[in-house]
């Protein structure tokens, strides 16, 4: 079978940031994270954990090590979708970052009998957050200086972001380039 699933980072408005992909039932919950780092464009290089609704909740699924095992129930490694994914419109939390906790929802919108073979991303909204910007609330203080060629920090943002004459669009998204690098997922 395959999962659609509507996965949108929280606390991020004007433009919200979404995906909308389709995924084999049976990828394990580590390859669903680097499948979301890969459609949202994160870069993989932070802790990361599932549980029903963030921290707190239980079971968490992540990938245990030796500083976190205590607060792992299920190994992300060992444990497919379809254990935990089981009916439609099921919500689940990811949690990227514990610094900056970019929290995203999760929702399995349906089940589908047929079988993939690799994931599409069918649609989404926004340009990701760059890693290391503070969280939702730093993305936005990011976007209104980004907004602003005024601003005294307008210069080392686009700097630091390596922008030298394009201009940030938060708006930005484009299925076809994320499907592009799907291509490769295994």
């Amino acid at each position: 079978m395959t999962y659609q699933f509507k996965i949108q980072i929280k606390d991020i408005t004007k433009p919200p940031v979404w995906r909308q992909i389709q995924v084999p039932e049976t990828i394990t919950f580590h390859k669903f994270h680097y499948l979301i780092q890969l459609v949202f464009g994160w870069e993989g290089g932070h802790l990361y954990q599932f549980s029903p609704s963030g921290y707190g909740s239980n079971p968490v699924i992540a990938d245990p090590s030796e500083d976190d095992m205590d607060e792992t129930d299920l190994n992300a490694k060992k444990t497919k979708l379809n254990q935990v994914f089981t009916t439609e419109k099921q919500k689940f939390n990811y949690l990227y970052d514990f610094g900056d906790d970019w929290s995203h929802q999760i929702i399995l919108e349906k089940i589908l009998p047929d079988e993939i073979k690799r994931p599409v991303c069918l649609a989404g909204k926004g340009t990701c957050p760059p890693e290391d910007c503070g969280g939702p609330w730093g993305y936005e203080n990011l976007k209104a200086i980004l907004a602003d060629p005024k601003h005294e920090e307008h210069q080392d943002m686009k700097g630091w972001l390596g922008l030298e004459d394009e201009e940030w669009d938060a708006n930005y998204f484009e299925p076809e380039e994320v499907n592009e690098i799907l291509k490769r997922f295994k």
